[in-house]
């Protein structure tokens, strides 16, 4: 099954904006998703179970344990590209 997430990072630390930029630097070395992102959140489109039991989970973890943050997502089956 195909999956959107749309994903905020918000560490609760000075210097966020550089947490932020390397969350999403690590989620494009994953080659099998596509991530976007604009000035709110990052979309990550692909495979369910490839997102939330391999890339979300590893991601998200290293992010956890480096530093305080609060993660927030939401799902959507299928590919829901923004179209402007």
């Amino acid at each position: 099954m195909e999956l959107t997430v749309e994903i905020s990072l918000y560490p609760l630390h000075d210097g966020s904006e550089n947490s932020v930029l390397n969350f999403i630097k690590e989620l494009k070395k994953h080659s099998a998703i596509t991530v976007e992102t604009n000035g709110l959140s990052t979309q990550i489109f692909g495979d369910y179970d490839l997102i939330m039991t391999k890339i979300l989970s590893e991601e998200i973890k290293k992010v956890l344990e480096n530093e305080r943050a609060v993660v927030i997502m939401k799902l959507g089956k299928g590919l829901l590209h923004y179209k402007a």
